[in-house]
């Protein structure tokens, strides 16, 4: 393994493991849980949670709302039933509700123990999945707690069927058998666990304080070992890069890092960041496609740092009975976005043109999007507990709103050419600043620093010594939604950006319901489109274009191919107020790629190649 210098990276990790010195609370745990899966067949758990030394009075038990990772409510109280309460000597106890939150007993001091039902089948970052399988659990999916008593220590049994296995980032406690303990409910909350007959893998890597860390992966899916091992060798050498931006290895607490894999039918696709895991699901084999799953596993991985312990104001500490909004979550989220696949190309785990393919992509996206023109990164992180998974039965204007994620990879994409070129810098020092500056200090399991986005702004300018342009590219980029003329910005790295398809025509609008012969438009065209300007609208009919009759998905496609730029088309069509007719003259597709300069058939000189080579890899 690679030992990593620097007395920079070396005082970060020593100050970041620095801890209050939490221990295994024990048997007699003032908090305690008991989980066993009686009936997984039919998705259910059945969970007791025994609260010792309460103050008199009342107690009030609560399941959460929201969920470190997700930014949106989520009623996970909707799941819990056959809620009972007794006494330390077993007596009943009664249980009023006033709200669908809660369930607060009555008590004298001592000990409370409730007992409920948990239905669980979702298998994903956010939610839980109960079958004969495995059990996966996200805690506040999972877990009711005691309002008022976060700070104590917790310890949780699980009662596994047949030859099930527990993976998670909490410590084992000694001498009790598939027992975990927490130092307090934020930790705690922020530890899936996963319970199956998984695969696991170990690996060493060396830490700043001389002695090594653990990192694990437990796989649970159909696959062979090989493919286990495969995956296993892909992040042994995927996570060298990260550790290359910010000087080491994250700060650990306990001294491990748990990938937890489901790789299962019914499982939904997610990843999901952890303080000291990751949860990486997809619905199918672990062998299809060694690109995405890598990819998801490289953009959790940077929340070890960005996001876990690199964290913004607004969610930290995280509150589990409301949304937690930041309007950092461009960096927070888009940041990581950019990281994800430039460590995987950097690591060799993909070709440089892969690589441009998909941020070409990215960048088309947001110079195009029509959501820009509603809101900069920072609004469209305030916008995330409205989109982050979160559900509604009203339709919602689509066009105004841009994914933070690639918003915010963007701006990186920006920040990074501009700093390599400018000032002799990189987004690679830029992380690093921001880390030694705000995210290495961690107190107690949490960070001690949390940032706004005036740090960020701040972190910028003492990076590169001009406080000038971290006002306007802040001003422009972040709280604006100016974005720089790429063009010239990656020109340097011998880079192309251009029309991926000049000759093809765009009338605003690409996606349709077909079907029983009907041909429906499936979006709202983009504002300002030929769609847009001729009146058409999301769920209006396309009857013919040109007198071509629509009846299929097949038909819409073969009529947009057949568009060019300039040739005006007659569009027939129904709406809320009947049959209407349009002339519409598509517009030149408007879709962006960025290639190699010499793929494209020009030349690149030795310093665009070494300037290409220490932004991408060799």
């Amino acid at each position: 393994m690679t030992r990593f210098l620097g007395t920079a990276a070396v005082l970060a990790l020593a100050v970041g493991t620095a801890q209050a010195q939490a221990r295994d609370p024990g048997a007699d745990a003032p908090v305690s849980y008991d989980v066993s899966f009686p009936n997984a067949v039919h998705h259910e758990a059945r969970i007791s949670v025994t609260y010792r030394d309460l103050k008199p009075g009342t107690v009030e038990f609560r399941m959460a709302r929201s969920s470190p990772g997700r930014y949106a409510l989520h009623e996970f109280a909707k799941n819990v039933y056959s809620v009972t309460a007794t006494d330390a000597k077993g007596r009943p106890l009664p249980i009023e509700r006033d709200d669908p939150y809660s369930w607060k007993v009555s008590q004298q001091g001592g000990a409370v123990t409730v007992t409920y039902t948990l239905y669980g089948d979702r298998g994903g970052g956010t939610y839980s999945q109960i079958d004969p399988t495995h059990a996966h659990l996200n805690m506040p999916a999972t877990f009711m707690w005691a309002k008022g008593y976060d700070d104590r220590p917790i310890r949780v049994t699980y009662h596994p069927l047949d030859d099930w296995k527990v993976a998670t980032q909490m410590p084992a406690a000694k001498g009790a058998a598939n027992t975990y303990w927490a130092p307090h409910l934020q930790f705690f909350m922020d530890s899936p666990t996963e319970i199956s007959d998984f695969r696991m893998r170990t690996w060493k890597v060396p830490a700043a304080n001389g002695k090594d860390y653990t990192f694990r992966l437990a796989v649970h899916s159909e696959d062979d070992a090989a493919a286990v091992d495969h995956f296993a060798d892909m992040l042994k050498t995927l996570i060298q890069q990260h550790f290359k931006v910010f000087g080491g290895p994250p700060p650990l607490d306990f001294g491990t890092y748990t990938f937890i894999a489901d790789y299962m039918p019914q499982i939904s696709g997610d990843g999901m960041e952890h303080r000291d895991s990751t949860f990486i699901s997809q619905p199918r084999s672990l062998a299809d496609g060694d690109y995405s799953q890598i990819n998801t596993a490289s953009h959790e991985f940077t929340h070890a740092w960005n996001v876990e312990r690199l964290r913004p104001q607004g969610l930290e500490p995280f509150d589990f009975t409301r949304a937690d909004p930041t309007p950092s979550l461009w960096f927070a989220e888009g940041f990581t976005q950019y990281y994800g696949p430039l460590m995987i190309r950097r690591a060799g785990l993909s070709s440089t043109d892969h690589y441009l393919k998909q941020l070409g992509g990215t960048l088309s996206y947001i110079i195009n999007a029509p959501g820009r023109h509603y809101g900069s990164p920072q609004e469209m992180s305030l916008r995330a507990p409205f989109v982050d998974a979160a559900t509604a039965i009203d339709p919602v204007n689509e066009n105004i709103f841009t994914s933070y994620y690639p918003y915010g990879a963007v701006v990186a994409l920006a920040l990074d050419l501009t700093l390599r070129e400018k000032y002799g810098k990189t987004l690679d020092d830029y992380m690093r600043h921001m880390w030694l500056r705000n995210g290495r200090y961690q107190t107690d399991y949490a960070p001690a620093k949390p940032y706004a986005p005036k740090d960020l702004q701040a972190g910028l300018a003492e990076l590169t010594g001009d406080k000038a342009f971290a006002e306007r590219f802040f001003a422009a980029t972040v709280r604006g939604s100016v974005l720089p003329d790429f063009a010239p910005l990656l020109k340097p790295a011998g880079l192309i950006l251009r029309e991926a398809n000049p000759k093809a025509g765009w009338v605003g609008a690409s996606r349709v319901d077909a079907k029983d012969g009907a041909v429906l438009l499936g979006e709202i065209p983009a504002p300002g489109s030929p769609f847009y300007k001729a009146g058409l609208d999301r769920g209006d009919r396309i009857v013919s274009i040109d007198g071509r009759k629509l009846a299929s998905a097949d038909d819409w496609k073969a009529a947009l191919e057949a568009m060019k730029p300039g040739r005006a088309v007659t569009v027939v069509y129904r709406n809320r107020a009947g049959e209407q007719r349009a002339t519409v003259t598509p517009d030149a597709d408007p879709t962006l790629e960025i290639v190699r300069a010499e793929a494209a058939g020009g030349t690149v000189t030795p310093a665009q190649l070494a300037f290409r080579a220490a932004w991408l890899g060799k």
